[in-house]
């Protein structure tokens, strides 16, 4: 049995539809079935007893102001503001008192590598998944030329990048999603690399075709850039067009939204906002197929694999799956452009004998994502 000291940024017990926060509570679960588990994280009042399979210490967030402060701090040290952000001085302070009574300390995010104490000996892990420099990258080059956002997200790509090469450098042991983000980092840090894929829970055959089917979903964090620009597109460009043919589609979007998103998505015609909900099932009825349009891509989209779980014909972007490097032989639909994703879509709607192939497909592909058979490669960062 190993003492593990396993460190996050945010809440994994807040039911947030959000990789990270997704990832962590699987990894804690596991990780404490035959170890000793200590768990560091902001925000732990949401955590209920039955589920108290470990020991945590929970830390308030700073306050608005210090999180200012932060962010100011952290681009004097060229480090990303996302760090500042997510800093908090009493997990640093207890990383920094009781580190060495642990034989591995576990960094869930890029956000939690700023805590690793200087020299560390001890075992080191941390979960990068994706290289999130290249997320931003994409990001600011499809923004507007004079948008004032480009130049803060050109900026935290260059300092991002930065960054990941010092965790690459330092860290005894880093986890990544993608081959394809694999074969990009610099040879003398791939023994170091162990990759992993997401997972899925259950699999349920809740797909069936009806050529009256009028549902088009996208689940996954509107909050975030990709996700918020892809269901923009999709609404101002696409759905217009195949609402033309078929007035009553609609676009179901399913996640996380601000307050000023979910009013301007609202005022779209056959756009409907479900926000986060706690259960998926009772809104996958009547469903034409899942959507993954993000045109900046990086690792593997969970959207994709909840899609998939429900037997969901699913309708993705050529960025999406080729950084998705574990599903390209499963023949899984995708489109290169506008016109390609139109006529997916009205053909899904229309034949059953492409839909219910797209759906076996997805079956089929997906039992190799089960949580059950993902998890035990975490023995590998025990050695």
């Amino acid at each position: 049995m190993k003492k593990i000291l396993f460190i996050t940024t945010r809440n994994p017990f807040s039911g947030r539809y959000s990789g990270d926060v997704i990832r962590a509570k699987k990894f804690i679960y596991f990780l404490s079935r035959d170890n000793y588990v200590k768990v560091l994280s902001p925000n732990f009042q949401n955590v209920k007893k039955r589920e108290s399979k470990f020991n945590y210490e929970g830390f308030s967030n700073p306050s608005l102001i210090s999180k200012v402060f932060y962010i100011f701090l952290s681009l004097l040290k060229l480090q990303p503001l996302q760090l500042g952000y997510f800093y908090s001085p009493k997990i640093n302070e207890y990383v920094k008192d009781n580190y060495k009574n642990y034989d591995l300390i576990f960094f869930q995010s890029f956000r939690a590598a700023q805590y690793i104490p200087k020299n560390l000996k001890k075992n080191s892990v941390l979960d990068m998944a994706d290289l999130v420099s290249k997320n931003y990258e994409q990001t600011s080059k499809r923004l507007f030329f004079f948008n004032p956002i480009r130049i803060i997200y050109f900026i935290e790509s260059l300092l991002l990048k930065r960054y990941e090469k010092i965790c690459f450098k330092t860290f005894k042991k880093i986890l990544l999603h993608s081959k394809k983000e694999i074969n990009a980092v610099d040879k003398k840090y791939k023994k170091k690399i162990i990759q992993y894929s997401f997972g899925v829970d259950q699999i349920k055959k809740k797909y069936k075709f009806n050529i009256k089917n009028y549902k088009i979903i996208f689940i996954g964090n509107i909050k975030y850039a990709p996700n918020r620009n892809a269901c923009f597109e999709f609404t101002n460009k696409i759905l217009p067009l195949i609402c033309k043919i078929y007035p009553n589609v609609e676009f179901h979007i399913i996640g996380e939204i601000s307050k000023i998103d979910k009013f301007f998505l609202n005022q779209k015609r056959n756009v409907k906002i479900l926000d986060k909900i706690d259960n998926l099932d009772p809104h996958l009825d009547r469903v034409i197929c899942g959507l993954a349009n993000l045109k900046i891509s990086s690792g593997i989209q969970t959207k994709l694999l909840t899609y998939m779980s429900y037997g969901i014909p699913s309708v993705c972007s050529k960025q999406v799956i080729e950084n998705f490097d574990t599903i390209k032989d499963s023949k899984i639909s995708f489109y290169k452009n506008n016109e390609e994703m139109i006529k997916l879509i009205l053909k899904l709607k229309r034949n059953k004998t492409f839909s219910l192939s797209a759906s076996k497909r997805a079956l089929k592909t997906i039992e190799k994502f089960k949580w059950n058979k993902i998890l035990p490669f975490l023995n590998k960062v025990l050695i």
